[in-house]
């Protein structure tokens, strides 16, 4: 085992954590002032949540057993995971890298409920994110981590572009669609300070969420959090640009959705590509994602709340196809397009098509099983114009 490398990962654990407090915040801000703190209540519930079902089954099918599928029920409770010695070939004990891991579904869960929120019942939400997390989330990670099917293909995916970007914006988009439009669907952003601060949360903690994912403090790590820096600037100075070309206009909301837009695109590629690479990849994600919440959006006519599928379903598809065009082999092992290697951008395509059936599917089932389990998924028209801050929380704006 290696202290340095222990430390770096639990510190990289805590900075993901962090994230979704920073999400439900950033949230809120662009929330409706009728849930604003509904809104940003769903995300900390799902701390909970996601938590405990990582510690029950999660883990265990998630990295247990070698099956293409998903993982055994070996690790069930975290049992038999190590807390001194590592069965992965890692220099960081199994304990580490199930706490580093298990950061990842809270996220992911949590980015899902932006697609949705303030018409959605609390209830149905909360056996569905339970039910998604063993049924979608897990099984994903261990075909794409837990050299599962995606990994044996050869499709790569550093940080999460499938597992958690395409999945919970695909999740989003399909229980949206499922649910239907707000009867109010258009509101400005009630707290530009929450999305700020919310923002640079989600912002430090991604440095953890992508350099950590190296496992260990090394060049690699370095390499990941340089690029996601690098990526993520990029990305807001374009989203500003595009934003004041098309609206003439430049919003605190914007660049901040700009710069998140960024982290999204680099995260699976973050220790594959070289930092020039970054900063196109970071260009390219502020035209996407703002085109994303936009143009895509009004031309389909869905209603996305809160934009998890504009900026994570799209901006993730993206990152991972842009992958699998700037992987460089001198960097980070892999070649991709420009290096030669035609076949990983096919392999790349082949994972994000996969991921987007799977969640859509997934996501469609889960929900009809839901709705038999616990309840509609949708508030009446009564109870949502009311808004859940005074149905559930008491809270009187």
């Amino acid at each position: 085992m290696n202290s340095g490398d222990l430390a770096w990962v639990l510190i990289s654990a805590a900075l993901v954590w962090i994230m979704t407090p920073g999400l439900a915040l950033f949230y809120g801000g662009l929330g409706e002032k009728r849930n604003l703190f509904h809104t940003m209540f769903v995300p900390v519930l799902i701390i909970g949540i996601a938590t405990v079902v990582w510690f029950l089954v999660g883990y265990s099918i998630a990295f247990g057993g070698k099956g293409n599928i998903m993982g055994n029920f070996d690790h069930l409770f975290f049992n038999n995971v190590s807390f001194s010695k590592s069965t992965k070939d890692l220099t960081i004990p199994d304990g580490a890298f199930a706490l580093f891991q298990g950061m990842f579904p809270i996220i992911t869960a949590a980015i899902i409920t932006g697609s949705v929120v303030g018409r959605v019942r609390i209830k149905a939400l909360i056996v569905f994110i339970t039910l998604w997390l063993i049924v979608i989330y897990a099984p994903l990670a261990h075909m794409v981590w837990g050299n599962g099917l995606l990994a044996q293909l050869g499709a790569i995916d550093f940080a999460g572009g499938t597992v958690v970007h395409i999945s919970s914006g695909v999740t989003g988009l399909v229980l949206a669609l499922m649910i239907g439009h707000r009867h109010q669907d258009k509101h400005l952003p009630v707290r530009p300070s929450y999305v700020l601060i919310g923002g640079a949360l989600l912002w430090i903690g991604w440095f953890g969420f992508n350099a950590g994912s190296a496992l260990a403090a090394n060049g690699i790590a370095v390499l990941a959090l340089v690029n996601t820096w690098l990526a993520s600037a990029a990305a807001l100075l374009m989203w500003g640009m595009v934003e004041y070309l098309m609206r003439k206009r430049i919003t605190l909301a914007g660049i901040t959705s700009g710069g998140i837009a960024g982290l999204v695109v680099i995260t699976p590629a973050a220790g594959f590509v070289s930092p020039w690479a970054a900063v196109v990849m970071g260009l390219i994600g502020g035209v996407v994602g703002f085109a994303g919440i936009t143009f895509v959006k009004n031309r389909f006519g869905y209603d996305d709340t809160l934009d998890a599928f504009g900026i994570h379903g799209i901006g993730g598809t993206v990152g991972a196809l842009l992958t699998g065009v700037f992987a460089d082999q001198r960097i980070g092992g892999v070649a991709g397009l420009l290096n030669g290697n035609i076949a990983l951008l096919g392999k790349q395509i082949i994972a994000v098509l996969f991921t987007v059936v799977l969640a859509a599917l997934g996501t469609f089932i889960l929900a009809k099983i839901t709705e038999m389990i616990a309840a509609p998924l949708r508030l009446t028209p009564e109870e949502e114009e009311k808004g859940y801050d005074i149905l559930l929380h008491d809270i009187l704006q």
